[in-house]
């Protein structure tokens, strides 16, 4: 069936499925509700929160999610929050694609294709980040998933994802994002091969950012986010239906007789949601310089400190460079904050041979880094005349005011670390000469 869509992700009052329009104007919790199902809350913030962050959403089941068997540890895919597996490494870290296992020889759905790959905090504090890397080939079959520790922000690189929620079902494809907000049931169809990153926040939700001086308009529009409209399996599963929790750092299996679909109706504003990035509003300088790149941050999760992100995902999308006398590629850089890239498609400007599609970048807390040689060198020579930036191109980045560590399957398990990459730098030549006017 093909996935149907509301309007807007910031919209009160998401549209009920046609089976319960009669639904609306009545309680939330009324003491029988239309049909025979029962009404179940999720909560995604302290029920004192101010209206403004104050997330929630009513379902209406045709069983509550609490009838299931207890759970028991899953052991699949490589997913952790242990930062001390390792030693730290302070080096500018590059991976090749991430290689996507062969089926029928290997067949891994999106949970059992799910890597750490970084990450600092912990789920149990409410306070972190972990970035990972999924590689699938089949689908999730009579099972599902969903996250106790925090929220997902799924991108697409390779392949399309059919994501059926309790919300109803969403088409995800390259160059689209989708975030599944903590505590929300899904499951993921895949066609083939298919490979991408998830942002993972703990203790903050997913938000627009502030646009300041920009004004009412720009980056991304809140009209352009869509969430689900409510679709809903009415089944007894033969052989069970297993939900799976990620819990503080690791996965749990539950078994229940019926689908976790089962949500005849929903309305609120706690949502799962998808954006496509082509969508974004881009803002750059017109004049000369850099404008600073917190300019195409599409989503933010604020941390405890004012202006302070615990994770923003940036989007480079194709644009027009005009500005005059200036060095147009992203200048030699050292920063506070922790920069993990990763390429949809197309080729980075900054680094067009090595930085891949399907492949990530880490530059760490100080850590300098920038254009390799061959990029220097060609933008100081370019005649400055306006000119697509990009075109063809999306790379994106999770940047984070924390200090990430790598995993072991980052580090040493991976077989796509490459190992060569600070040598893009050292063809850099000293242009310097005391005696120039």
């Amino acid at each position: 069936m093909a996935p149907f869509y509301a309007q807007s992700v910031t919209s009160l009052g998401a549209p009920l499925h046609p089976l319960c329009r009669e639904t609306s104007g009545i309680k939330n919790n009324p003491q029988v509700c239309p049909y025979g199902l029962y009404a179940e809350q999720l909560s995604g913030s302290a029920f004192t929160c101010p209206r403004p962050t104050n997330k929630r959403s009513w379902l209406y089941r045709i069983l509550p999610s609490v009838c299931h068997k207890p759970f028991e540890p899953l052991k699949e895919g490589h997913l952790t929050h242990n930062w001390d597996e390792v030693e730290p490494d302070p080096n500018q870290l590059r991976w090749k694609p991430f290689e996507i296992p062969k089926a029928p020889q290997n067949k891994l759905d999106f949970v059992s294709g799910l890597h750490t790959l970084c990450g600092a905090g912990e789920p149990r504090g409410r306070n972190g980040i972990a970035i990972h890397i999924f590689v699938c080939n089949t689908s999730m079959l009579n099972r599902c998933l969903y996250n106790s520790d925090g929220d997902f922000l799924i991108v697409p690189q390779q392949g399309k994802l059919l994501i059926t929620t309790e919300f109803g079902k969403m088409l995800v494809e390259p160059n689209e994002i989708c975030v599944i907000q903590q505590g929300m049931r899904f499951n993921v169809e895949v066609f083939g091969e298919t490979r991408g990153y998830i942002l993972e926040v703990y203790g903050a939700h997913f938000e627009l950012p502030d646009l300041g001086p920009i004004g009412a308009n720009g980056l991304a529009n809140p009209r352009d986010f869509l969430v689900p409209v409510a679709w809903y399996e009415n089944c007894q599963v033969p052989g069970g239906y297993t939900v799976i929790s990620k819990y503080q750092g690791k996965l749990f299996a539950a078994q229940q007789d019926f689908s976790p679909f089962n949500v005849v109706a929903w309305h609120g504003n706690y949502t799962p949601y998808k954006y496509h990035l082509e969508k974004f509003m881009v803002i750059n300088s017109v004049a000369f310089d850099h404008a600073d790149p917190s300019i195409f941050t599409v989503l933010t999760a604020k941390s405890t400190r004012l202006g302070v992100a615990l994770a923003d995902f940036v989007i480079f999308p194709p644009r027009w460079g005009v500005a005059n006398n200036t060095f147009r590629p992203p200048y030699y850089h050292r920063n506070c904050m922790s920069e993990f890239m990763g390429l949809i498609k197309g080729h980075y400007e900054a680094k067009e041979e090595g930085f891949q599609p399907g492949g990530a970048s880490l530059h760490s807390m100080m850590t300098p880094h920038g254009p390799d040689a061959e990029c220097f060198e060609k933008a100081s020579k370019a005649k400055l005349e306006p000119e697509r930036v990009a075109e063809g191109t999306m790379a994106f980045m999770f940047e984070s005011s924390l200090s990430l560590a790598i995993t072991k399957w980052g580090l040493q398990t991976s077989e796509c670390l490459d190992k060569n990459y600070y040598k893009c730098w050292e063809p850099l030549k000293s242009h310097f000469n005391s005696k120039r006017k």
